[in-house]
């Protein structure tokens, strides 16, 4: 029998600790093989172009996401996240970490538009530096989708809103200041020099012998607030 080119003689006529030896080397280039093709299969996989990243949120651990996530599903998301924490609060573990998985060309599904936004403004914000990232955003309630034409439209429509909402804003505050002014009344917190202590002030600071720190004192008020009253009254 020929053994040449199939196995050495050491193995052949060898002990089987010699066998074991010479196969040892074999079976571990296969794992290290294996392992380099899954960390390459994953690689190709986390750089696919154009993934449906979805994202749902409850708002308390009672509530159950399966309706947001039966309909991530069946809009082809790859991967999904769910946070469980109300709207209003800014920490979401599992959004950020949607964020940092996301790469330019991926497009970011939620089941409804206040699933990721608190509101308008922050709804807008969010989208926004989605975009600046390369990142569109499908809303599959409202049908909002910027990676079509129509999508984008609504998404500049709400932009325009949360605008408007901030102007609106800003024009009624101001109103509300100069209304105020205009009847005498200053915003901010009420001073402690009331009426009655500023004729007292007046009174014990009209004496020779009075000194700012014993007036102060006596009024129950600092130092720099009797100066203010001073200053006030010239």
């Amino acid at each position: 029998m020929d053994f040449a080119g199939t196995c050495p003689l050491s193995v052949v006529f060898g002990r089987p600790q010699d066998a074991l030896r010479h196969a040892r080397p074999a079976a571990s280039t296969t794992r290290v093989r294996n392992s380099r093709a899954r960390a390459e299969c994953r690689a190709r996989f986390r750089t696919l172009p154009g993934m449906r990243l979805g994202y749902a949120r409850v708002s308390t651990d009672l509530q159950d996401p399966a309706l947001q996530l039966d309909a991530l599903t069946a809009a082809r998301c790859d991967r999904m996240w769910t946070d469980r924490a109300s709207g209003a609060v800014v920490d979401r573990p599992q959004l950020a970490a949607l964020l940092d998985q996301a790469r330019r060309g991926d497009v970011l599904v939620v089941w409804r538009l206040d699933r990721l936004g608190r509101s308008v403004r922050h709804l807008v914000e969010v989208v926004g530096q989605l975009r600046e990232r390369g990142i569109e955003f499908c809303s599959l309630t409202e049908g909002m989708d910027t990676t079509t034409a129509n999508g984008r439209l609504v998404f500049h429509v709400f932009a325009s809103v949360a605008e408007f909402e901030v102007d609106l804003l800003r024009a009624r505050t101001v109103a509300g200041l100069a209304a105020a002014r205009s009847r005498g009344r200053v915003g901010g917190r009420p001073s402690v020099m009331t009426p009655e202590k500023r004729q007292v002030a007046d009174e014990l600071l009209s004496r020779p012998d009075a000194t700012i720190t014993a007036v102060a004192r006596a009024l129950g008020v600092s130092r720099p607030t009797l100066y203010r009253h001073l200053a006030a009254n010239g």
